[in-house]
């Protein structure tokens, strides 16, 4: 993590030790047990921080705010649009990221999806 940060370390430490992919406004009611003076602000300059460094990554749901999700590894995620509730799911995409580099000529990494729908409890 280039330029540490008290502040930074604390975001991240709250990020990583939930599995819930939270909001930056559940991440800031968070750190402030730790750093009670923190604002709201200084929450997402770290986690834009944090995103464009590749520590964290954020994920697009459409729902109108941004989760983040602490573990770097490669996974997908699932949305459910009842309850909103967003699952890590492991799913191949080797096949989906053979498939882009053939359409475009470009050498493809990484391949994470974000699916959405309802979810087995809402259904």
């Amino acid at each position: 993590m280039k330029n540490y940060s008290r502040q930074r370390e604390a975001v991240l430490n709250v990020l990583c030790s939930t599995k819930c992919h939270p909001t930056a406004a559940w991440i800031y009611e968070n750190v402030r047990k730790v750093l009670p003076n923190i604002s709201l602000g200084t929450v997402y300059r770290n986690l834009t921080v944090l995103e464009q460094e590749g520590i964290i990554r954020k994920i697009p749901v459409g729902e109108g705010q941004e989760h983040f999700d602490g573990d770097n590894t490669q996974h997908s995620h699932f949305y459910c649009k009842s309850c909103q509730r967003i699952t890590d799911i492991q799913i191949d995409t080797t096949d989906a990221c053979s498939l882009v580099e053939k359409e475009t000529g470009a050498d493809v990494d990484l391949g994470t999806y974000t699916f959405t729908g309802i979810c087995k409890n809402c259904k």
